[in-house]
């Protein structure tokens, strides 16, 4: 529970007026019903950029175009809240901007390279190919995050599916490890096959869709590691209906990992 609230858990949008493009606004929208509907008092906040950023359990930064990303990178960092809140254990996730600009660096427009946060161990380049746009599926690695209750050795959680569209090349360094292993798309663009990244509470992905309503076993591993608890189980039909859909999509489609489409979209 965040200081200053009567909620049990915070929920906080990032600057959606800057990171907003791809709809990653949902994933806030899927945490706090998911846990609402666990009797779970949750307080969801838009928390726009031109206001200090406020303390909550859980923060959800989205995608967006490059000049609004590079300004967001700024205020965030100017701010400190968000990387004070880290260090007293809350939650972010990142989605491919707001993925890249959790690093140390990410490119501008013109492919300079723009300081990040420096909260993920990764660097972030403008590709020289075409960007990555399509379906991406991915296994989670042996090495990926643990939900709460489940014991090491464990399967972190099931196939990854979401829908990428970026330029970026993402190089993760020492203290960073990756989400899962590319089947269909590009991921981080890197070579290593690899797509997203976790360290400690944070996690970067290039999934959109939004990520969390496509994956609600990720949006529950958030939930336990911002509560402290196991989450309950919860009726998924619905949920994974559309998993199964967009999975089987990708299985009978012509995608194939490392082929990437054109598209004259500017987004990161």
């Amino acid at each position: 529970m965040s200081p200053g609230s009567a909620a049990d858990l915070v929920v906080a949008v990032v600057h959606p007026d800057l990171l907003g493009t791809y709809g990653d606004g949902g994933n806030g929208i899927v945490l706090s019903r998911r846990a609402a509907w666990r009797g779970i008092g949750v307080e969801l906040v838009q928390a726009t950029s031109d206001r200090p950023l406020p303390t909550a359990d859980l923060y959800c930064l989205g995608g967006g175009e490059d000049g609004p990303q590079v300004r967001a990178a700024t205020t965030l960092r100017e701010d400190g809240t968000l990387a004070r809140a880290v260090a007293g254990g809350a939650v972010v996730l990142g989605v491919c901007a707001g993925f890249q600009l959790l690093g140390r660096s990410f490119p501008d427009r013109s492919g300079r390279p723009v300081e990040g946060l420096g909260l993920l161990d990764v660097t972030t380049a403008k590709g020289t190919g075409p960007r990555a746009v399509g379906e991406l599926a991915a296994v989670p690695l042996p090495t990926g995050p643990l939900p709460a209750g489940v014991s090491a050795g464990g399967r972190p959680l099931p196939d990854l599916t979401g829908f990428e569209n970026h330029g970026g090349v993402t190089t993760l360094g020492a203290d960073a490890t990756p989400l899962a292993r590319v089947t269909a798309g590009v991921g981080n663009g890197d070579g290593s096959c690899t797509e997203g990244v976790w360290s400690e509470r944070i996690v970067g992905t290039y999934l959109h869709g939004p990520v969390l309503a496509r994956n609600p076993a990720l949006a529950d591993l958030l939930l336990g590691w911002a509560t402290g608890t196991a989450p309950e189980p919860l009726d998924d039909t619905e949920e994974l209906a559309l998993r199964t859909e967009r999975l089987a999509a990708v299985a009978t489609g012509s995608r194939r990992t490392g082929r990437l489409r054109f598209t004259a979209s500017r987004g990161r």
